[in-house]
């Protein structure tokens, strides 16, 4: 969460919005906005780091497999095909590696997590990996062209009841409709505004919420895949969401907005209404955590993690982790966040570095 596609989109647009995306019926009481607190370091007792691979993208966790599972694309330069490393949840031991012909960057996973799904994004295509054994169990091939014939390539990827959601970043962008068992294309959404990036199924509302590079929440509806709404925020501004996550019980919608905005916001999902606007700087990746009622955004540019309070949206915890703190992974039980540190690419668009995985115990 966090464009891919040309050379220029590898360096700019993917890195920005590569990181993957994560409510009922009154709105959260809206408070002033207070100053920032001085930044908490971490310390080592509740971070496990551990160099991981270049061109490191999104994250997901198997029960199944008892595993964390991390995509790469590997280098963008002279390097073919990526990687699909199986790690230890814990100690972020590499426990076994599937080398793909294909680079990897989004990834989600069934609700069983028998299979991994992942989007090969510069090829336009999505895989379907067995979790366990690591071998991909099947492939399948986007063939749609912008106007101008270039391809429309697929980024984030959310599964939900057999049917996985695709967003694919082009403009006009699309969502396709894919069946998860046989990996057969089963429609598509078109006119979905330009790149369509973050993607949430809402627990609260029983519809798919697309984010998209012209400043659009898209309100669809699973069973005619109709877009019944887009949200704006009508402020004015120029904005391009990138990722979104949601609080089920309250009914907010968190989008994070990297744009000429550098923001998140928070809509209310029932009436489309912007309910609180987040002036935390530059916004990337989202996750709510409802066991511990806080909210976790990644800062690229200012190389941070923040950790707020969800319901006074107060700055909690601040981390360095310089330089570019990308996708972000919640266990199950909230206690523990993964987030992915990436590096800069050089003008050759090689990586300055290696890029890193991170395991905070929260506390």
């Amino acid at each position: 969460m966090n464009p891919l596609f040309s050379n220029k989109l590898a360096r700019s647009a993917l890195a920005m919005i590569i990181a993957l995306p994560l409510a009922a019926c009154q709105a959260p009481v809206s408070t002033p906005k207070a100053p920032l607190p001085p930044q908490v370091n971490a310390t080592a007792s509740n971070i496990t780091e551990r160099e991981l691979s270049s061109g490191l993208y999104e994250l997901t966790y198997s029960a199944k497999a008892h595993a964390l599972f991390a995509a790469t694309a590997q280098s963008f330069k002279d390097v073919n095909g990526g990687v699909i490393y199986r790690l230890d949840p814990t100690t972020l031991a590499i426990l076994g590696q599937t080398h793909t012909d294909l680079k990897n960057f989004g990834m989600a996973r069934d609700d069983q997590g028998d299979t991994l799904y992942v989007t090969q994004t510069l090829d336009s295509s999505v895989s379907a990996i067995d979790a366990v054994s690591g071998k991909v169990k099947a492939r399948l091939t986007f063939k749609d062209k912008n106007p101008d014939g270039k391809a429309v390539h697929p980024r984030e990827i959310i599964w939900h009841d057999g049917t996985l959601y695709i967003g694919g970043v082009g403009d006009p962008g699309i969502i396709w409709i894919v069946d998860a068992n046989t990996l057969q294309l089963k429609g598509q959404i078109n006119h979905a505004g330009k790149w369509v990036t973050g993607l949430l199924w809402s627990r609260a509302t029983q519809r798919l919420y697309a984010a998209n590079g012209s400043g659009e929440i898209m309100v669809i509806n699973p069973r005619s895949h109709k877009i019944e709404a887009r949200w704006t925020p009508d402020d004015g501004k120029k904005h391009m969401f990138l990722n979104l996550a949601e609080d089920a019980q309250s009914g907010r919608l968190f989008a994070t907005d990297n744009s000429a905005a550098k923001n998140t916001l928070v809509f209310d999902q029932h009436s489309g209404k912007v309910i609180k606007q987040l002036d935390v700087g530059d916004s990337l990746a989202i996750k709510f955590n409802p066991q511990r009622n806080e909210i976790y955004i990644t800062q690229r540019e200012s190389g941070k993690l923040l950790q707020l309070d969800a319901s006074s949206y107060a700055l909690k915890h601040s981390w360095d982790l310089k330089p570019n703190p990308n996708s972000l992974l919640l266990s199950e039980d909230g206690q523990t966040l993964y987030v992915t540190v990436k590096q800069p690419f050089n003008k050759d668009h090689s990586s300055k570095g290696v890029d890193k995985l991170l395991r905070i115990k929260l506390n």
